[in-house]
């Protein structure tokens, strides 16, 4: 059974859902762990050394989130995101359990990106979300990690799918209620990845014994610019998306007002949508010599249907 059997933690967040889901689709077991358990999950103190030693693989997805709102305390993101993931990679090094998965973020990376990230780019997380998912990284990395046995760190970039809106949800409000995009002379790309397309390539990892231990950025393969995404969602909901060419210092000035002022706009949300930010997916497609199997339009046009 331990073939088939994998440890999920975090299993009750987004990509849990969806990556329990897949998983079992491919006649795996899932074993969820949560603060909170179902009686079908079992929380962090029973997952012990038996748990692991029948258990192929060890997902770890359990973390805190960036708080837009920065309202968590510093400690809370070392406590979540460093200490536990310590803990329970110590745990599994102690263990029969063969594939560990860290899936971490490209935040512990760059909050911006000049040019293309990839894995060699030097890690200058400038937020503590991002800095408590290096400490974590690099606490891993320190570790020997014995001949059978493999350890994936994974950098996904954002992470989308039906009924997650995150970022794209004022966008799909702009476009779904008519209101024009006013950024239009913004020229930006950025990377997305689908929920599918990550867990696709977490059951790739957990089954391709020839895939080598190490950091991967986790991206679709297109990057798009706001304005196509913005044309995008027109397409899914059926309404022609208007984009308007406001002048950057008109921008630049109404953010400014909206940094005091309760508007829609702030220089933070002018910044999100308009910004580049290109992940390289190379060293991972490579690793697996598959290809991916949604297109990020694809992705992006299942999500935005969800709505």
């Amino acid at each position: 059974m331990k073939e088939n059997t994998q440890i999920v933690t975090g299993i009750t967040g987004f990509v849990g859902v969806n990556l329990s889901k897949y998983l079992k689709e491919k006649n795996k077991k899932i074993i969820g762990v949560s603060r909170k358990p179902s009686l079908e999950e079992i929380d962090y103190h029973q997952l012990n050394k038996t748990v692991l030693d029948n258990s192929k693989s060890f997902i770890h997805l359990a973390g805190k989130a960036h708080d837009l709102k920065k309202t968590s305390e510093d400690s809370e993101y070392y406590q979540v995101n460093t200490e536990l993931t310590k803990k329970l990679f110590n745990q599994f090094l102690e263990s029969d359990c063969e594939v560990f998965i860290y899936v971490s973020s490209v935040k512990a990376v760059a909050d911006k990106v000049d040019g293309v990230l990839t894995e060699e780019s030097t890690p200058n997380p400038i937020t503590v979300y991002g800095k408590s998912k290096l400490a974590a990284e690099n606490y891993i990395l320190s570790k020997q990690i014995p001949l059978n046995k493999r350890v994936y760190i994974l950098r996904p970039c954002m992470v989308h799918g039906p009924n997650n809106k995150g970022n794209l949800n004022l966008l799909y409000t702009f476009v779904s209620k008519g209101v024009p995009y006013p950024f239009g002379k913004f020229k930006n790309k950025r990377s997305f990845v689908s929920v599918d397309n990550l867990c696709f390539i977490i059951d790739e990892l957990i089954e391709n014994n020839n895939i080598q231990s190490g950091i991967y950025n986790i991206a679709d393969d297109e990057s798009l610019s706001t304005n196509q995404l913005v044309s995008i969602i027109g397409k899914v909901v059926n309404k022609q998306a208007k984009i308007l060419k406001t002048p950057k210092s008109i921008i630049t000035l109404i953010a400014k007002l909206g940094d005091v002022l309760p508007l829609p706009i702030n220089s933070e949300r002018v910044q999100k949508l308009t910004e580049n930010y290109v992940v390289s997916n190379t060293k991972i497609k490579a690793a697996m010599q598959k290809n991916l199997p949604l297109s990020a339009e694809k992705g992006l046009e299942k999500t935005i249907a969800s709505f």
